[in-house]
């Protein structure tokens, strides 16, 4: 049986669960606290910060393969461990150019693919000078570790440029072209050891301040943009020779061009709907690829699917348990509930995804609007 040690424990690895017993592969994780949703379903934990190598050395004598479940990680340090032997899938090669929004950034152009305007900010430089190109208003982003909308701040003149870098403890930034989108949009697409790429739908996802709130799947675009897509998730998976699953979310502009935002190395929120409504889900998918194992089919099972986060509201220890049931009532309706312990405004408690018999996006946004109604109380509903 394979033995896959996973780098986190939040509910990408929990959602890692199901398959791993599909598949018979035994989870190991390392992840910081014993109440992390992966921990319930793990055949064996090491309890250890993500970017902690001496765990990860001893996770790897657990492991025939060691998987990530999101990207804070120390490279240099494993980079140790796979000079001694240890099998890491995505390869570290590949997640070298990505970790660091800046270098992924110049990765992507020197690919040839299309992504915003962008250059790094570097201490005690002339910034009005830098800027004049991009003019107003631009996009701000910390380097490393941002993802939620977190180190991304909307940037509206050259005043509020500077009190955000005087104010931030962060000391390395990209400056990037604000994209005025008609639509955000994503796909999910796997390597496998062999080479194989496989793609699933793309879909539109809607974020609200800069958290993904919903995913419809598939996106109302055209053929010709789906296939452009496509082409970028292979360009990009077999030049990082990646072997996992990767998450790419896109711009679509106003006049129909397709540029890159970020990519996720790893299983991503904009896939969760492949839980229920896809042949092979993300997480299965992943487990196969990095197992050596043939990819499975990503093909829809029903005309199109909405997912809706569940975010937290309050900080509270409920369980929502009420909430969960109204929602589990709605037809072809899945809830997945995480099982974190304590709820925080912004947080990903779980998500619902109702399957839909037609592609009709009206149909899709009302229910959308009824899960949201039953989750949110009235005074935050958007």
């Amino acid at each position: 049986m394979k033995r896959v040690g996973v780098i986190g424990g939040g509910q990408l690895a929990w959602m890692m669960g199901d398959a791993a017993k599909k598949l018979g592969v035994e989870l190991v994780v390392q992840t910081p606290n014993r109440n992390d949703p992966a921990v319930s379903i793990a055949q064996d934990k090491v309890f250890a910060a993500v970017d902690d190598a001496v765990a990860t050395e001893v996770l790897a004598t657990k492991s025939d393969v060691i998987t990530f479940e999101n990207e804070f990680v120390n490279l240099d340090a494993l980079s140790v461990l796979a000079g001694q032997g240890v099998c890491f899938r995505p390869n570290l090669a590949a997640l070298a150019p990505l970790l660091d929004k800046y270098h992924q950034r110049c990765y992507l152009r020197d690919l040839k693919l299309p992504v915003p305007q962008f250059f790094a900010l570097e201490e005690q430089e002339d910034i009005a000078s830098k800027i004049e190109y991009l003019g107003f208003p631009l996009v701000l982003k910390s380097r490393r570790h941002g993802y939620d909308g977190q180190g991304t701040f909307i940037i509206q003149d050259l005043a509020a440029l500077q009190q955000k870098l005087n104010s931030s403890n962060i000391t390395l930034f990209l400056i990037e072209q604000f994209v005025p989108f008609a639509r955000e949009l994503a796909v999910i697409a796997a390597r496998s050891v062999e080479g194989e790429v496989v793609t699933y739908p793309v879909v539109e996802t809607q974020q609200e301040q800069q958290v993904c709130r919903r995913v419809i799947a598939p996106a109302d675009i055209t053929l010709h943009q789906a296939t452009e897509i496509e082409a970028i998730a292979h360009t990009l998976l077999n030049s990082l020779q990646v072997v996992g699953v990767f998450g790419i979310e896109l711009f679509l502009t106003n006049n129909g061009q397709v540029l890159i935002n970020e990519i996720a190395p790893r299983t991503h929120n904009s896939g969760h709907f492949s839980l229920d409504a896809c042949e092979t889900s993300q997480f299965e998918q992943h487990l196969r690829a990095v197992c050596g194992m043939p990819l499975g089919n990503p093909v829809l099972q029903c005309p199109s699917a909405v997912m809706v986060n569940l975010l937290g509201y309050e900080n509270s220890h409920s369980n929502y348990h009420s909430q969960r049931q109204q929602l589990a009532a709605i037809p072809r309706a899945f809830v997945h509930w995480y099982g974190k312990t304590t709820s925080r405004p912004g947080r990903k408690l779980g998500h619902v995804t109702v399957l839909l018999d037609d592609q009709n996006q009206d149909t899709a946004s009302t229910i959308a609007h009824n899960i949201e109604f039953i989750w949110y109380p009235s005074q935050i509903r958007s």
